[in-house]
């Protein structure tokens, strides 16, 4: 779905990069999240289910997505 037809307010991690580089997540009227790339507001989101992204939230406090990154 284009992030820009989505309604609300989109939200970054206050730890996000000056220069943009970050994810925006947004509360869907009916329910569940989207998270799209900040750098293109107009470009597509990821639509998750409420549990969907509660186990992601779920997995990423627990660290099993740390192998993932690159943490300077």
């Amino acid at each position: 779905m284009a992030a820009d037809l989505i309604p609300g307010r989109w939200v970054k991690s206050r730890k996000s990069e000056a220069n943009g580089m970050c994810v925006e997540l947004a509360a869907l009227p009916q329910g569940g999240i989207a998270i799209r790339n900040s750098t293109d507001p107009a470009g597509a989101a990821l639509i998750f289910r409420g549990a969907e992204f509660e186990a992601f939230v779920d997995g990423a406090k627990r660290g099993e997505f740390d192998s993932l990154c690159t943490l300077n």
